[in-house]
């Protein structure tokens, strides 16, 4: 049983390394062989059926003649008759297809004869023998004190036939192995245009998607060619599409950056600038207002300059939060104020927050890109989720930084296309948080809704934080 499956396997690996249109032309020559087979097996069947009946013919003609022979020696006087029946058989010699055997009364053979002359000293196989033996009675016949045997002997028959056989076998293996060469070279011609397929596929593997095949006049090796040029037309689509996308990102990021860029500029431009000037009107209106507290006249408009100087920092702070709205360890004060601000424009939506990052300070970056993405997903809830609940969690663990926001609106269908190109939207967020050396996932909780979950590796920054005005 092991041989067999070892044998089976070497059979396999041994096609698997032949071409196709081999093995198309083994596969026939086999079955050419197989029918080859059955005729040889039908003609053995036919051949060992004819010899029977020849031998068997044989035998009874040698018979009669044996009989009639014996007529003839009741005239012949008894102590002559065994000189005459030597000598007649002598004369005879070999009988077709029988040996002749005399015997005396006593059992001593005194004749027997002599070998066949046609095809002297040849054999055949033992099975072969065995296959077309015929098996037929020895025929005795008595006559007083001698005893004549006929034992049939089909040997001659049996080597014509394996003479045959072999001539047979010959011309089979011959017109077996043309089979195969014509059939091999047809197949290899019908089946040429298969060669262009694979450089085909190669090329369209090694990205030259402009790869096109031509219409075969074989029907089914149009369809392939046919079916092959539409599939690269719609990958040389789609590539182009992913191209135009990735395009698309990169500006995209390109146009963030800038306008991250132009804000902390502007930012800084109005904290060292218009704040700092404010701040030192402010101060010389408050100096104006402690030394002019018995001139109403300057001390009037002294404290209205203080009143407005003082709403003038107000806006220019809250313009500072908005164009940077914070520096690395003012991350929790701003998702709060961010937080109670959309609570206040959407009343609708009962949000809840957990903010546990505990007081070290953290990078910019890190800080802004969370800002960001609770940004974006609370406008991703208002735009499409249409959910009446939306759960912040931000916490710190093990040098990383968690942050899960999940609602219970529509779920994925609630959700916009993952393309960038409209705020950051889910394929820019995940770009984000990647370019911070973190990972974004998206599910849908155990009641249904969305749920974004981004980690982001805690860089943790010692400095002294910014201040605005």
């Amino acid at each position: 049983m092991i041989m067999r499956l070892l044998s089976a396997g070497w059979a396999e690996r041994v096609l698997a390394k032949v071409s196709l249109h081999t093995r198309v032309g083994l596969v026939h020559t086999v079955l050419a062989a197989s029918l080859l087979i059955l005729l040889a097996g039908l003609w053995l069947h036919g051949t060992r059926s004819a010899i029977h009946e020849e031998v068997e013919a044989a035998s009874r003609v040698s018979e009669q003649w044996l009989h009639a022979v014996l007529g003839e020696m009741h005239d012949v006087p008894v102590a002559l008759r065994g000189e005459r029946l030597l000598g007649v058989a002598r004369a005879i010699g070999r009988v077709r297809a029988n040996e002749l055997e005399i015997r005396t009364a006593a059992g001593e053979v005194i004749y027997r004869s002599p070998g066949p002359t046609y095809k002297a000293g040849r054999s055949v196989p033992g099975w072969f023998a065995a296959l077309m033996a015929s098996d037929l009675p020895a025929r005795a016949v008595a006559i007083e004190g001698y005893t004549l045997t006929l034992k049939p002997d089909e040997s001659r028959a049996v080597i014509d036939a394996w003479d045959d056989l072999a001539a047979m076998a010959g011309w089979a293996i011959a017109l077996l192995a043309l089979l195969f060469v014509v059939t091999r070279t047809a197949l290899g011609r019908a089946l040429h245009p298969l060669r262009q397929i694979m450089r085909a596929l190669d090329s369209t593997g090694r990205g030259r998607f402009d790869t096109r095949l031509p219409v075969f006049s074989t029907p089914e090796l149009g369809r392939i060619s046919r079916a092959f040029n539409g599939m690269a037309d719609r990958l040389g689509e789609a590539v182009d599409e992913n191209v135009r996308l990735e395009s698309a990102r990169e500006v995209d990021r390109c146009l963030h950056d800038r306008l991250e860029e132009e804000r902390r500029v502007i930012a800084r431009e109005l904290h060292d600038e218009l704040a700092q000037g404010i701040t030192a009107v402010r101060a010389l209106a408050g100096a104006i207002v402690q030394r002019t507290a018995d001139s109403p006249s300057l001390h009037v408009p002294a404290q209205g300059i203080v009143a407005v100087t003082g709403e003038m920092q107000d806006g220019v702070r809250n313009i500072l939060h908005r164009l940077r709205p914070l520096a690395g360890n003012g991350l929790g004060m701003t998702l709060e104020r961010q937080l109670a601000n959309w609570q206040v424009q959407h009343p609708e939506i009962a949000l809840s927050s957990r903010l546990g990052i505990g007081l070290q300070p953290m990078a910019d970056e890190l800080a802004a890109a969370v800002v960001r993405i609770v940004q974006e997903g609370l406008t991703n809830v208002v735009r499409h989720a249409r959910a009446s609940t939306v759960d912040v969690v931000l916490s710190r663990e093990a040098g990383w930084l968690h942050l899960s926001l999940a609602d219970n609106g529509r779920g994925r269908d609630g959700q916009p296309s993952a393309q960038a190109g409209c705020g950051l939207g889910l394929a820019g967020m995940g770009e984000r948080i990647a370019a911070l050396g973190g990972h974004l996932q998206f599910g849908q909780p155990a009641g249904g809704g969305f749920r974004i979950f981004a980690s982001l590796p805690d860089a943790v920054v010692q400095h002294s934080p910014e201040e605005f005005a």
